[in-house]
């Protein structure tokens, strides 16, 4: 008897996270002689607790999933559900009754550091209990920052999205000549600034804005830091500064908190806001300039307009590749990407293990942050630019972009 798969879309979206699950959907089912029913998870793992599942069938004969291809956000919904550490706990054998119930025989995951854990621990405890449920993680984050692939789909788009909406802003900036202003550009980034890092593709000429770029990987020092203002704004009136939100101090302490109380989530991270505002507030109090402040928050995500179609096509792969690796056996891996040697951008999709992966993040390397923190090198630039290159057409109705919606 065929088995049948499931899918799920966890933690915060991108604009290409729904592409990993058209590549998904897919080829699952278009291998109708080995794959049975192909299910969606309603928001994630928490949902398919609640037994909230649909048939994705009907979407590719509706031609709703090639609507999918290009709509931003998670299609099937999201959580950030976390399951216990202790793999003894009741939820696991709830779980594998619902999979069996269902008859499930392959288990998709699409999402980043947090998804992977879940991956991670399910996979395990099939191990454990001799189930033969197939579990695969398929990457996405903009955040970038999940280790043992050169990147991870979504990072792409959202790179291309600031760079544009940085050059954009810059362009603003600089209609005014008679007098010396700033403008900060918050990003999101906790702890790797791999996105905070690509505002630097929005430069058309060397010393161009964004002329300061500040990550969290290195410590934030407050009074450096206007002093490298006071004298950027020399040679550039119009001055536009880039930070990661996670940006902190030689304490650890994240220079949001010095303004704000800081929650946390779910997942006990904090809930990072406010660093562009404060400091904006410094450099005024400090310097007495024309100072704005702007967080480009979930537009970062949830952007379709700027798509990369490099970015668009490794994420329907990522998802297609999935489902081959399971069909062939694998289990407790997720897809990765591996960058060939060569002048002409290129890579591999293969698995990792997924053990290795969760509870992990990857930073920017030091080697392309320059000496005082306030930059990239043209390492990041060459790592980076590929990865936005290409335009993807959205399809339109009203004037405004056509989405997918579950009904």
């Amino acid at each position: 008897m065929k088995k049948n798969a499931v899918v799920g879309q966890s933690g915060g979206p991108t604009a290409v996270i729904n592409a990993s699950l058209y590549g998904t959907v897919y080829e699952a089912l278009n291998r109708e002689d080995e794959i049975g029913t192909v299910y969606g998870m309603i928001n994630g793992i928490e949902g398919f607790l609640n037994d909230q599942v649909m048939d994705m069938a009907p979407l590719e004969e509706s031609k709703e999933l090639e609507l999918i291809r290009t709509t931003p956000g998670s299609y099937l919904g999201s959580c950030r559900y976390k399951l216990p550490e202790d793999l003894n706990d009741p939820v696991y054998p709830q779980l594998f009754a619902r999979f069996e119930a269902y008859n499930i025989g392959y288990f998709f995951y699409i999402g980043g550091n947090d998804s992977m854990d879940t991956v991670s621990k399910l996979s395990r405890y099939a191990e454990k209990i001799s189930s033969d449920i197939r579990v695969i993680g398929i990457p996405k984050t903009i955040d970038n920052d999940l280790v043992e692939t050169d990147h991870t789909p979504g990072f792409g788009s959202a790179a291309k999205y600031v760079a544009s909406t940085v050059r954009e802003i810059a362009i603003d900036a600089s209609v005014y000549d008679n007098k010396k202003s700033v403008t900060i550009v918050e990003i999101m980034g906790r702890h790797a600034g791999w996105l905070t890092a690509a505002s630097a593709l929005a430069r058309k000429f060397e010393h161009d804005n964004p002329v300061l770029i500040y990550l969290p990987e290195t410590d934030f020092d407050q009074d450096a830091f206007i002093e490298k203002v006071r004298t950027s704004l020399e040679t550039t009136p119009n001055l536009v500064v880039c930070i990661s939100e996670g940006i902190h101090d030689n304490t650890g302490t994240f220079i949001c908190e010095y303004s704000n109380d800081v929650g946390t989530d779910t997942f006990g991270h904090k809930m990072l806001t406010g660093s562009g505002k404060y400091l904006e507030n410094l450099v005024k109090e400090r310097l007495g300039v024309k100072v704005r402040s702007v967080e480009l928050n979930v537009c970062q995500r949830c952007s379709s307009s700027m798509l990369s179609k490099t970015d668009q096509k490794e994420a329907i792969a990522s998802g297609a590749y999935g489902v081959k690796a399971a069909l062939n056996g694998a289990s407790g891996k997720m897809v990765a990407f591996e960058r060939l040697d060569g002048d002409d951008y290129q890579i591999d999709y293969v698995l990792k293990d997924v053990n290795v992966i969760c509870n992990q993040e990857k930073c920017v390397p030091a080697t392309w942050i320059t000496a005082d923190g306030s930059d990239v090198t043209e390492d990041f630039i060459r790592y980076a630019r590929p990865l936005i290159q290409g335009e993807v057409t959205v399809p339109t109705e009203d004037g405004v972009p056509k989405f997918a919606y579950r009904k």
